[in-house]
Parts: C-alpha cells; sequence; structure tokens
C-alpha cells in the first residue's frame, strides 16, 4: 500500500499520525504506553483492526518500560498499560479483543522471567499484525465477487490501509475488484465532522490510481438519485450478534437513503468487530467526542460560543437495513444473525 498505517522497529512502534493528512506525511515514534493510548484517543490512529494492533503493540511497550522497575511489580506494571489502553475508544470491539488476547498471554505466562513475557507479548502482537493482513486480503477477495465492471461505489468515512495494518476492509473489495481487473470508481463523503473521507479515503484512493469524487455527506440522496450508483460499502467498529452494525456516525442516515433508492449496503469488517454478548445494537456503546470537533472546522471556529453541541462518533445501523456483511469467513446475508453465530465458532483464518 502506498504507505504503512503501523510498524513495530525495533524496540518501539512507530503509527502515521493521520491527523497530519492529507497535508503532511508524519510518524510518531511511540515508546510507552501513554505515546500509544493518547495517538488513540487523538485518531492519530483510527480504525477498528488499526486500533487493535496498535493496542497490542502497546502492551509490549508497557512491557518493556517495566522491565526496568521491580520485579515484583512486573505483572501487575504491564496491567496497568492494558487497563489504560482499554480506557481510550469504547465503541471498537477489536481493541477489547485485542487486548484479551495480549492479557491472556500475559496470564499464562505469569510465573516466567520478565523479558520471556516481553517475547511472548511481543510475538502476539506480530501474530495480530499479520492476521489483519491475511483478513484484509480475504475481505477483499470475497467482497469483490459483488461488484460488477465498471461498478460505481459509494463509501463513507475511511475503512482502508489506513484503518487496518494492510489492504482495508471497505476499500480492500475496491482494491481486490480492482487487481481482477475490473474498473471502479468511487464517491466518497467528506464525513463530518473531522473529514476522514475527505482528508484520509480520497487521498488513499488517490494514491491507488482509483477514480474518486468527494462528495459532502448530504449530496448522497443527490448523487444516488442523478448516478447510477451500485452499492454503498462501508466499514464496521463493532457488529452485535443480531446484525446490527456500529460504524462512522452517518452511516444510519446513508443506509436509509439507499433503501429508499434500492442501492445494496454491504459491511466490510473482520470477523473480531462481531460482538456475540450484545444481542442488538442498542447495547452497544457509543462514544461521544469533544464538541470542539463539532464546532470548529480545521482549528477555526465556526459556531457561535455557548450554543450546546451533540457529538455522537458513531451511530447503529439497523440490520434489515444491511444487505450483507463481508468477512474473511465469506459473505453473510440476511438472516445476518444466524451466519454470524456460525462464523463466531469457526477458527481464525
Amino acid at each position: 500500500m502506498p504507505v504503512e498505517t503501523l510498524r513495530w522497529q525495533d524496540d518501539h512502534l512507530v503509527l502515521l499520525d493521520q491527523t497530519r493528512l492529507p497535508e503532511v506525511t508524519e510518524f510518531l515514534h511511540c515508546r510507552q504506553v501513554e505515546d500509544v493510548a493518547r495517538a488513540i484517543e487523538r485518531l492519530s490512529v483510527r480504525g477498528a483492526p488499526a486500533i487493535g494492533v496498535a493496542a497490542a503493540y502497546g502492551t509490549v511497550l508497557g512491557a518493556l518500560v517495566a522491565l526496568h522497575g521491580p520485579r515484583s511489580q512486573f505483572l501487575d506494571a504491564v496491567r496497568a498499560g492494558i487497563d489504560r489502553l482499554a480506557a481510550t475508544r469504547p465503541t471498537a470491539v477489536n481493541l477489547f479483543w485485542s487486548l484479551a488476547r495480549m492479557r491472556a498471554v500475559l496470564d499464562r505466562a505469569a510465573h516466567s522471567a520478565p523479558d520471556a513475557v516481553c517475547a511472548l507479548l511481543l510475538a502476539e502482537a506480530q501474530a495480530m499484525h499479520s492476521e489483519d493482513r491475511r483478513v484484509c486480503r480475504a475481505i477483499g477477495r470475497h467482497g469483490a465477487d459483488l461488484l460488477p465492471d465498471g461498478a460505481c461505489v459509494l463509501t463513507h468515512c475511511n475503512a482502508g490501509a489506513l484503518a487496518t495494518a494492510d489492504y482495508g476492509t471497505a476499500l480492500g473489495v475496491i482494491y481486490a475488484a480492482r487487481d481482477q481487473g475490473k474498473r471502479i470508481r468511487v464517491y466518497a463523503d467528506e464525513t463530518r465532522p473531522l473529514l476522514q473521507g475527505a482528508r484520509l479515503t480520497a487521498w488513499e484512493l488517490l494514491q491507488e490510481g482509483i477514480e474518486v469524487t468527494l462528495i459532502c455527506d448530504s449530496m448522497a440522496a443527490a448523487v444516488m438519485r442523478r448516478e447510477h450508483v451500485d452499492c454503498v460499502i462501508v466499514g464496521a467498529d463493532r457488529i452485535a450478534a443480531n446484525g446490527d452494525v456500529a460504524n462512522k456516525i452517518g452511516t444510519y442516515g446513508l443506509a436509509t437513503i439507499a433503501r429508499a433508492h434500492g442501492v445494496p449496503v454491504y459491511v466490510a469488517a473482520p470477523r473480531s468487530t462481531i460482538d456475540m454478548s450484545l444481542a442488538t445494537g442498542a447495547e452497544i456503546p457509543i462514544e461521544e467526542r469533544h464538541e470542539d470537533e463539532v464546532a470548529c472546522v480545521m482549528g477555526r471556529r465556526t459556531a457561535p460560543a455557548g450554543v450546546r453541541v451533540f457529538n455522537p462518533a458513531f451511530d447503529v445501523t439497523p440490520a434489515e437495513l444491511v444487505t450483507a456483511i463481508i468477512s474473511e469467513c465469506g459473505v453473510a446475508r440476511a438472516p445476518l444473525g444466524a451466519a454470524l453465530a456460525g462464523w463466531a465458532r469457526r477458527e481464525a483464518i
């Protein structure tokens, strides 16, 4: 892909600072848990799969720092780092799935020497990194079959290489179709309030040579009415057992518009995004972020001082508005709940 979202380099984590794109390509060098936690909170690294991998490496950093403290406090220090990372963002379930894997490694190795524990944690983080690459490619292969040659796709937010460790989920489907020789063109919602579609998706698709047209979020209905849009493809931060999907705010409205125009809605996400412990999307915790993200645009205040602001980062699209979910396991159609339950019982890819 055009640029690496994250990589382990020697003894620390290197993250592409996505808050600086598209003007500046700059990398953050994270050497402590707090560096990674702040990068997640301020969206320097974002996208459910990328957050999960970053948090795994953040756990390793916590263990490496704890090596220099009292041995009797080593395990508690690593666990405290895991707790700090878990407190960063509440909606993306990949974060908690990743940290649960790291905690399990720590518990199994509790009686080992601290340096051995560090090695085991790093191996697990690197395994997750490699798994995400394979998962992205599999999602792309399964989803590409849904796109005809010459397809017009509408997407929201960024679910590409910048949101994962490799190929992307929603954009991975587009890249895979392109690799099959299909001609694909894309309409990208700007994705207010933080403009991930404008700053990230448009930039990424241009880097990949994909024909992309940027639109305001409020233009989607007009585009569907005037243009032949073959499908909407989005990612997901958490999927409930019944198929309700939490994704970037605006996805629910886009899916409603798509239903009105007879346009299928595809959700591309790894199996780890499915939370079988939640019966419906009503149980998904929705992160609310600072009011300045809405009241200001690119650092300039655009709303009157004192106005009340509601700023949920995600919304929930009901399963009945989702045509299919694409994962590394294949393509699931209604009834989504039964298919997701079957995926949950399968071995990892």
